[in-house]
């Protein structure tokens, strides 16, 4: 996913679904595209776990995805954009439900992992969003996935922002190893 893709995203989610749920919906879209978070990660956010007036997310050992190797990830605290704190500070003040969980659902307290992948697939259906392939060719709205948010970090920091390592993306999308991000992204270095 490009940064303009991302962004027609957060704008579809102004033009689909009931408008209580608009906001929380770019929230959820603007903070994965910023963090790289993985959905299981995402639903389990809680309210309490932004910090610093909402320019650090924590991530708790317990919510992060444990490594293959049996040994569990420390603790990260990870710094949002401007764009992603204002946008966060405006949802909480807004909300229609009081919950301590930071992404509700209107039937329970937290959003599901189905619950953003159909979301996504509304909205990019919307915003006619054709995410790009690993082969170059484009694929269909329902092709936009939590996971294709969390590659487009990747591609962000590795095309658009200056100066990011294939280290840099490791970090941010938190890999146990840095062969892992090798893999899956050193089609994405600059040539």
């Amino acid at each position: 996913m490009t940064p303009d893709q991302a962004e027609a995203l957060r704008s579809a989610c102004y033009a689909t679904g009931v408008d209580y749920l608009q906001q929380r919906n770019e929230a959820i879209v603007t903070t994965m595209y910023d963090t790289g978070l993985r959905v299981g990660e995402l639903v389990q956010l809680d309210v309490e776990l932004l910090r610093n007036n909402n320019s650090e997310l924590y991530l708790p050992t317990g919510i992060q995805k444990d490594y293959p190797n049996q040994n569990s990830p420390p603790p990260v605290t990870l710094e949002l954009a401007d764009d992603t704190t204002r946008l966060l500070s405006a949802y909480l003040t807004n909300r229609w439900k009081d919950t301590p969980s930071l992404f509700p659902s209107r039937s329970s307290e937290r959003i599901s992992e189905q619950g953003v992948r159909n979301m996504l697939h509304k909205i990019a259906e919307e915003a006619g969003i054709r995410p790009y392939k690993l082969d170059g060719s484009r694929g269909d709205p329902s092709d936009v996935t939590p996971h294709a948010l969390r590659h487009g970090v990747a591609y962000r920091m590795m095309n658009e922002e200056d100066g990011n390592t294939l280290y840099d993306v490791r970090n941010r999308l938190r890999h146990r190893s840095i062969q892992t991000t090798e893999r899956v992204y050193d089609h994405l270095l600059k040539v």
